[in-house]
């Protein structure tokens, strides 16, 4: 609607807005009534993924009050970013270090206790821990802190987060997921403010089949808190698995326009702008409007706050899906690798590959496919020193099944690409990425078979 179209678009632009518009968190603490709003504010940015404003403004209350403990235990989560990357040693040690110096309080009360013994869970000093492992002692430990504290906003939103950050590593992840939903829901009917409910109810019904039931939070979550950038973002999630596309093209640019005047104001990093124009460039391309599409990549360059590679691995990226989507085979095929680290070739290799197939030409496609697998190797090694689980099944890969498809090896590939869409349906697959299913759909409609097509 186009009053939803103007707030979200005067809210990311308007330098007169009222400030710190975050929404509505209860975290009361025994640290000063001084600091107590500081804290709050800090609280909402956590909730809403703005990890480097979030810690500037636990680090502006541990300053003015060095003895407030959850300024402390505040520093420690701003590091913790769940469902993004996992930190490393030295990032391990100062969210230890931080929530050592929460510890040395002993003022504070039952319920601060709780959240800092859980943050203590997962910054423990065992070197051997992989982020599986920290994650589960994590949630166990607001697993036991929820069940003493039903129906608490805070601990159940910090809960169902964890729960969906084990999905995220392939721990349980249906499972995980509907439970985090069940916990958020009642929360959502009695919290309809709450920045981190809405959000995280957002996340785990980021699946094509529980999405519909993130869509209420989706429409709320931007309104909740729209000085969040990432706040602003967020609902797209739900409206591309639902082909809400005007919705997502809503979202993102105003996301994205937030987002830019925060890295200006060194509030935020590059990401949440091009995160925002991910989803962007696919919802163009959803909706048919191609040159739209291509000027998100061409502003790829104008990215605030953004290195060199960055915009290099993002333009690859944008570009090598279009290519994809719009089925302009040659300009797949003639991607050029940008030269950025391996595994963010990936997706120039993935067009040359699906391109060079559709043209023909087996031995180039192979020669890229040889590319894929050593990246995939490298993906695969990265992810058992983090300790996420990593299959041992062997399965074709939708780039070898397109290349079955150019050798003339049809039934084949359609009962290989056909397997490849049953894993999607069953695990899961990227919002943003090329369905097999639909792929498959493309192969029968090669081989014309359109009612075939249709069905799938």
């Amino acid at each position: 609607p186009l009053l939803v179209v103007l707030f979200l678009l005067g809210r990311a632009s308007s330098s007169a807005a009222p400030p710190d518009q975050l929404g509505k968190v209860n975290f009361p603490t025994s640290c000063s009534g001084a600091v107590e709003p500081t804290i709050e504010k800090g609280v909402a940015l956590l909730h809403s993924f703005q990890y480097k404003e979030s810690e500037q403004t636990f680090s502006e209350a541990a300053t003015r009050e060095p003895k407030c403990a959850m300024a402390h235990w505040g520093k420690a989560m701003a590091l913790y970013h769940q469902l993004w990357d996992f930190p490393g040693k030295g990032t391990l040690n100062e969210g230890r270090k931080q929530i050592d110096e929460a510890k040395k309080v002993h003022s504070t009360s039952a319920r601060e206790k709780g959240f800092i013994a859980a943050a203590a869970a997962f910054f423990q000093k065992k070197s051997k821990m992989s982020h599986a492992d920290r994650t589960r002692a994590y949630s166990a430990a607001l697993e036991k802190f929820y069940a003493e504290n039903p129906g608490d906003s805070e601990i159940g939103a910090f809960y169902a987060l964890s729960l969906v950050s084990l999905a995220e590593q392939d721990v349980d992840t249906t499972a995980n997921l509907q439970k985090a939903i069940s916990i958020l829901n009642p929360l959502f009917g009695k919290f309809p403010d709450h920045p981190g409910v809405a959000h995280y109810l957002i996340h785990a019904a980021d699946r094509p089949e529980l999405a519909s039931q993130g869509l209420e939070a989706a429409r709320r979550y931007a309104a909740i808190a729209p000085d969040s950038s990432h706040a602003l973002h967020m609902p797209s999630h739900i409206f591309v698995r639902l082909g809400l596309w005007q919705d997502s093209i809503t979202s993102n640019l105003a996301a994205r326009s937030s987002a830019a005047h925060s890295s200006e104001m060194h509030m935020a990093e590059s990401h949440y702008q091009t995160h925002a124009m991910d989803f962007l460039n696919y919802s163009y391309l959803q909706s048919g409007q191609e040159s739209k599409a291509r000027e998100v990549i061409a502003d790829e360059e104008n990215v605030a706050g953004a290195g060199e590679e960055s915009k290099s691995s993002q333009v690859a990226e944008l570009s090598s899906r279009t290519a994809l989507e719009l089925h302009r085979w040659a300009e797949a095929a003639a991607r050029p690798i940008p030269e950025v680290r391996l595994l963010s070739r990936e997706p120039a290799y993935h067009a040359r590959a699906v391109g060079k197939a559709h043209l023909g030409d087996v031995a180039g496609a192979r020669a890229d496919l040889e590319k894929l697998k050593e990246i995939w190797a490298a993906e695969d090694n990265e992810d058992r020193k983090l300790g996420y689980p990593v299959s041992n099944e062997k399965h074709l890969s939708s780039v070898e099944v397109w290349i079955l498809f150019a050798e003339g090896k049809h039934d084949e590939a359609v009962k290989e690409m056909r397997a490849i869409a049953e894993r999607q349906d069953a695990k899961g697959v990227d919002s943003l990425s090329i369905p097999a299913r639909e792929m498959l759909a493309d192969m029968l409609l090669e081989l014309k078979r359109p009612a075939d097509a249709l069905a799938e």
